[in-house]
């Protein structure tokens, strides 16, 4: 087989074996993503948990002022009615007390309310907490373990890299610049095999006369279809 060919087959191999290691690195970086996520989502939860005890609270302050005007408005009532002289004055003051009771019981019905609902909201952000403990447990031994996962691609990497460049260095930069032109559209594709007379790249069949030029492997030989390298296999060339 030309040498140049030889060259081209290995570090299409390599390219195609550090290209491999993305989606793995995404798996990993997503895991992180999932777990950080979802303690976003807890916290924002307890955000909101808080926001709403905010509130009733602030409710619960507001009926708590209107229930003292209330009974400061019944007792100036008791002492209007035993000033009244008419019956005119005194029904106007118990309409006034039969309305001011009816407002009484309403904020007292609603501060029972935000009590309880005080109350829900609290236990609901106690079990957001002990949720959210869980998750961070876990995101810490995730990213540990991701982390350490990330460093042993990381060196894998690094070690194919290495490969490259010694492979590179001895490569004649003519061929090397025709690998990396079909590279930028072809990917790690750039160079396939030949299975039965069909481009393993964009899978059309060969004619018979590039097909020739394939098995004796004497030239670089590229598909007349899409343009990428060709080479056959071992074990088709047994065939």
């Amino acid at each position: 087989m030309n040498k140049h060919l030889e060259e081209l087959i290995e570090l299409s191999k390599i390219d195609k074996a550090i290209d491999a290691f993305e989606p793995k690195i995404e798996t990993a970086q997503a895991k992180v993503a999932a777990v950080e996520e979802q303690e976003r989502t807890i916290e924002e939860e307890i955000r909101q948990l808080e926001e709403d005890i905010k509130d009733a609270e602030l409710k619960k302050a507001k009926n708590d002022l209107h229930i003292q005007e209330l009974t400061d408005k019944l007792n100036a009532n008791k002492r209007k009615s035993a000033e009244a002289k008419t019956e005119k004055e005194i029904k106007a003051l118990q309409l006034e007390e039969e309305i001011a009771r009816e407002q009484l019981d309403f904020a007292n019905e609603e501060i029972g309310r935000l009590e309880n609902l005080i109350e829900t909201r609290q236990a609901e952000i106690a079990a957001k907490k002990e949720e959210l403990a869980a998750i961070q447990e876990r995101s810490a031994q995730l990213k540990e373990e991701v982390a350490e996962e990330l460093a042993e691609i990381e060196k894998q990497k690094q070690a194919l890299f290495e490969k490259k460049q010694e492979l590179i260095s001895k490569m004649s930069q003519k061929i090397l610049a025709f690998y990396d032109k079909i590279r930028r559209w072809a990917k790690n594709t750039v160079v396939v095999s030949v299975r039965k007379q069909a481009c393993m790249g964009c899978f059309m069949k060969i004619n018979d006369k590039t097909y020739a030029e394939v098995i004796k492997g004497e030239e670089i030989t590229t598909c007349p279809h899409c343009g990428r390298i060709l080479f056959l296999e071992k074990e088709e060339n047994a065939e």
